[in-house]
């Protein structure tokens, strides 16, 4: 458990839980207003119920995110955010210092029984805290083995693609998506588990991507200053060098089959990624599958003809592109090169083999 920091806030004391070996969760800027014990004001133990419950949602921002853009969209939305859900719920802010950091911070406040995490920012963002739900292979739970709530998942999306949220029809408008998280309304939803060269399963929420769409996003990591533009950056670097590949694929633990000249291979627990296009058009967060879509023996020129049909949805009518709906599917690089680029929710994960498997209604999401 973590100890109990107490920061002045004008004539009062708020008590932050920060655990011992690293910083928490519940990072609290002393400029704010007073904030309240995230436990103190409940009236009953955790895990109770009360008409007088106080929910404590916790508000994990990147704010390096876009650019910069999300840290200074947070600080104009702060203000807003205390009006509408400071009466109901008790608001902590965690800005995150580096890469996997929003890993740390979801699970110290799962584990301390928050409400919900709530992203602040884009599909980076999104990833870490999704991986955030679970530790070794199991989900992460509460401290109070008597709680009878789990911790939502939340988004406020301000990222350069905000992808995800693309699949539910919300836009990048932080005052629509604060009234979601007023309602608390929940749905569970699907994640993807990753599993390959390490013993470290690995999660994603989106969309993972396997050859010339990861080495183009992976490429595209590194323009993010440029907005939307970095995918096209991306993929003209992508194409420097690709050739297409023969992959073996296994689909629900059936047989291995060979698919020559693979230029890309998307597993899609949701619709779109790379800034909009949607490229697993039929996939659905909340049914269980995956749908997987193959494209094999892409020229460069195919995508210039073509791409209005990926950004679209309309491309599985096309010559070379198939789609699959799986629970599970593994895939090997035949020429065992170990140069073939995967990619999840946008994150460089490595290179080929890897297998990925759904797991059904495994996180509660305010939707």
């Amino acid at each position: 458990m973590g100890s109990i920091n107490q920061i002045a806030f004008g004539s009062g004391i708020a008590a932050v839980r920060v655990p011992m070996a690293k910083p928490s969760w519940a990072v609290v800027r002393a400029e704010l207003p007073k904030a309240p014990d995230l436990f103190a004001e409940r009236s009953v133990p955790r895990g109770g119920s009360s008409s007088s419950h106080r929910r404590d949602l916790v508000f994990v921002v990147n704010p390096k995110g876009a650019n910069g853009r999300t840290g200074k969209e947070w600080k104009k939305l702060l203000p807003y955010l205390r009006s509408r859900l400071g009466a109901d719920c008790n608001i902590c802010e965690s800005l995150t210092s580096g890469p996997s950091h929003a890993i740390d911070i979801t699970r110290e406040a799962i584990r301390e029984g928050a409400d919900a995490v709530i992203v602040v920012g884009g599909d980076g963002t999104l990833h870490e805290v999704v991986n955030g739900f679970f530790w070794a292979g199991k989900p992460v739970t509460n401290y109070d083995r008597e709680a009878t709530h789990s911790t939502a998942l939340g988004l406020i999306p301000l990222g350069t693609g905000s992808d995800f949220a693309r699949s539910f029809g919300w836009k990048n408008n932080p005052y629509e998506a604060i009234e979601r998280i007023a309602k608390g309304q929940r749905s569970r939803i699907d994640v993807g588990v990753i599993s390959g060269e390490t013993d470290e399963p690995h999660y994603f929420i989106n969309v993972a991507d396997i050859h010339l769409s990861a080495k183009a996003g992976y490429h595209a990591s590194k323009y993010k200053r440029f907005g939307n533009l970095c995918y096209i950056i991306g993929a003209l670097k992508g194409f420097i060098g690709h050739h297409n590949q023969d992959l073996k694929i296994k689909v629900n633990e059936g047989e291995w089959e060979v698919y020559p000249q693979v230029t890309a291979l998307c597993i899609g627990n949701a619709k779109y990624f790379g800034g909009g296009m949607k490229i697993t058009p039929n996939a659905d967060p909340q049914n269980g599958k995956f749908e997987v879509v193959i494209l094999q023996d892409f020229k460069w020129y195919d995508f210039v003809l073509k791409l209005h049909k990926l950004y679209n949805g309309t491309h599985l009518s096309v010559n070379n592109v198939s789609s699959i709906s799986v629970h599970s599917i593994e895939v090997e690089d035949i020429s065992g090169s170990g140069s073939i680029y995967v990619q999840s929710d946008g994150e460089h994960l490595g290179f080929l083999p890897r297998k990925f498997c759904i797991l059904p209604s495994t996180v509660e999401m305010i939707c």
